[in-house]
């Protein structure tokens, strides 16, 4: 008997003639964020994804990564055996009696892909049932069947190739594979809302790249290793990730010297605008995504945000844009950024805020403040100075020289103390 990993699709099932591309970027992707825990073996088919580990893998460690592989919506563990009753018999035997431990009540659910296979479901489910509580009464630890409410829910699936015993799967992630849907730059501030925007886009399919704004010595250095935290938690999703950080200090003091203090939030905005675009091209990424939730802020009203907009020169997806702030922080406690991104460090759009800041901006005066500066001047500038991380399986590969190291682990549990 041999213990694998058992997946299924989610929406790659409804692709049709395009179906095949899918499964190659879910395979792509599933092979790179396994490769840590040792050799392995893919097989598809089905409409379903096995990875069978080598001797000496680190099973555990691939199941917990294939829980948050973008494309998958269900995972389990499952023996796999021959195509024969005696066969699937003896693994229920053999493997199930382990997730029966301390439990009351089970029932056996079944599904016969295979049509030749002599007996139908009910029937599989029935046999498999009395041998499952044959061998619990054998070991001291009799359970129940019960069909309406189970403790544990064991299923029995005959495929083509094979057939699976397994005690229940889970959720997977959902969505689709990495990289299926394109390229996105994200602008990841280091608040609530720009990591879940990042984790909803790459949900959908998107490989992502960041850009981050600082503004030095305004913002502190923890500020930046603040925000390469929240990246290197997103990796836990998206495998890998590159985060472009940019200064753009001097930017915001031209701007406080010679513009009115209402349009500063605003003609910093249209200036980070301009230059993600420059890194997304750069980087060969076709969109932007922001955190943005209309309203929420004197920035994101409609008027604010028209403003903006119309400094980009590629697409801009706000998938927030329609959450409330308790919807943003619902999910980013579920993936896991929440406690990081409260952590009590600047951003450059707290640097020099307006007391009043515009919230329904005229185009044509807001044109006329930022004709007061050489803007492309000053983001040359800001893009000649760009500096680069690379954080692979949640390891930053760039080091920072000159920074002192923090234990934000340390960090959060103080956080903990205090309240």
């Amino acid at each position: 008997m041999t213990e694998l990993i058992l997946s299924k699709y989610g929406e790659l099932t409804l692709k049709g003639l395009n179906k095949r591309r899918f499964e190659d970027a879910l395979v792509r992707d599933i092979k790179f964020r396994l490769a840590p825990y040792g050799g392995f073996e893919i097989e598809r088919a089905q409409s379903a994804l096995t990875v069978t580990p080598a001797e000496g893998a680190d099973i555990d460690g691939m199941y917990d990564e294939m829980r948050r592989v973008f494309g998958l919506s269900a995972v389990g563990r499952a023996a796999v055996c021959e195509k024969t009753m005696e066969a699937v018999s003896e693994a229920a035997r053999e493997y199930i009696p382990q997730f029966l431990m301390g439990k009351k009540t089970f029932k056996v659910e079944s599904k016969r892909s295979d049509k030749s296979f002599p007996l139908k479901s009910p029937q599989i489910s029935a046999e498999v049932g009395g041998v499952i509580l044959d061998a619990m009464a054998h070991m001291g630890m009799p359970v129940k069947v019960n069909v309406e409410d189970p403790d544990v829910t064991v299923r029995v699936e005959i495929r083509d190739g094979h057939a699976y015993v397994s005690a229940g799967q889970e959720r997977g992630a959902g969505g689709m594979p990495a990289g299926s849907s394109g390229r996105g730059m994200a602008l990841l501030s280091g608040g609530i809302d720009s990591p879940v925007a990042v984790y909803m886009m790459a949900r959908r399919g998107m490989a992502i790249e960041c850009v981050h704004f600082e503004s030095f010595p305004y913002t502190s250095e923890l500020a930046r290793r603040k925000v390469l935290e929240l990246a290197r938690l997103l990796c836990g999703y998206t495998g890998r990730m590159r985060v472009h950080v940019i200064s753009v200090t001097r930017i915001q003091e031209e701007l406080r010297k010679h513009t009115e203090e209402d349009y500063f939030t605003l003609l910093l905005r249209r200036s980070m605008m301009r230059l993600s675009c420059r890194a997304a091209r750069n980087a060969g990424c076709g969109a932007l995504i922001t955190g943005e939730s209309l309203g929420q802020v004197a920035s994101q009203t409609l008027e604010a945000i028209t403003v903006t907009n119309a400094a980009a020169s590629l697409p801009v997806l706000r998938p927030c844009v329609g959450m409330d702030k308790d919807e943003i922080i619902t999910v980013s406690r579920k993936i896991g950024t929440f406690e990081t991104s409260i952590l009590p460090y600047e951003d450059c759009c707290t640097v020099f805020t307006p007391a009043h800041p515009k919230t329904r901006p005229e185009p044509e005066k807001v044109l006329a403040q930022e004709a007061k500066l050489d803007m492309a001047a000053l983001e040359n500038e800001a893009m000649s100075a760009v500096m680069r991380y690379d954080i692979v399986s949640g390891t930053v590969i760039e080091t920072l020289e000159g920074v002192p190291e923090k234990d934000y682990g340390a960090i959060l549990a103080e956080k903990g103390e205090q309240k």
